[in-house]
């Protein structure tokens, strides 16, 4: 669900992230409307506009996150620490909130001041890497999701991890998590094609979601809450309500 004023930023291994215009007349040809905006030394694997729509911040198999002016392409800040390849970030959920929190093949949780480039909280209680990180709604925590078929907690005023969602029958890696509305459930999807929901308070799952035929690489729930959308190695789009949790299409 992205907004619908923002231009799209594909990303791949050609190391660019690029920026597509959402509206363009059909004639156009949409290849020169391409403009690239971020440029790292190796795979870019996540990356997210920040608050203003005129910056995006990036992450890379390069071991870095770096942040980018939209405009004119330049590099404002440059965020190292990570020890491998960072393969996911997320943006605090304030609008004045300055910090992401990026994971990555070092199985570490990295909290980044925006603003100073440096590295204000690091978690490492993962086993195995870290495929995806979401910030709580209040933005007081977030969550992680990793190879090593756990999914985590970890409340940043605490600064430590709090819960931990797993079950021995889970085998296969966490590829995607996030948050419903509420915070009160968080929904995971796994390399064995299904996706679980996980009571956030009572560390205990709630249900668990069949469909996809590959794994499920992506989900997201969307901006009101009532839904969403999973995306899978099986080329195909799922989306579905989020109370109660069954697909809609």
């Amino acid at each position: 669900w992205p907004r619908p004023h923002v231009p799209l930023e594909p990303i791949g291994l050609d190391n660019k992230c690029s920026v597509y215009p959402l509206t363009f007349d059909k004639n156009e040809n949409m290849a020169a409307k391409k403009k690239s905006v971020a440029m790292h030394t190796n795979y870019l694997s996540a990356c997210s506009f920040t608050n203003s729509d005129m910056q995006i911040l990036t992450a890379s198999g390069d071991g870095t996150c770096a942040l980018w002016d939209v405009e004119s392409g330049q590099l404002l800040q440059s965020f190292h620490g990570h020890g491998a390849d960072v393969l996911c970030l997320d943006l605090a959920p304030s609008e004045t909130g300055n910090t992401f929190v990026s994971g990555g093949c070092d199985k570490k949780a990295m909290v980044w001041d925006m603003r100073s480039g440096q590295c204000v909280q690091a978690f490492e209680t993962h086993e195995s890497d870290i495929n995806s990180v979401r910030y709580y709604p209040s933005g007081d925590a977030f969550a992680s999701g990793s190879d090593d078929a756990t999914c985590r907690l970890y409340d940043l005023r605490a600064d430590r991890e709090v819960a931990i969602y797993s079950k021995e029958s889970i085998i296969f890696g966490a590829s995607s998590v996030d948050f419903s509305l509420s915070g009160r459930l968080l929904f995971a999807g796994y390399n064995d094609y299904t996706i679980n929901v996980w009571d956030v308070l009572k560390g205990s799952r709630v249900s668990i979601l069949f469909g996809h035929e590959n794994r499920v690489s992506t989900l997201r729930v969307s901006p009101d809450g009532t839904a969403f959308c999973s995306g899978s190695w099986d080329h195909t789009l799922r989306v579905r309500s989020s109370r109660p949790a069954w697909a809609i299409w």
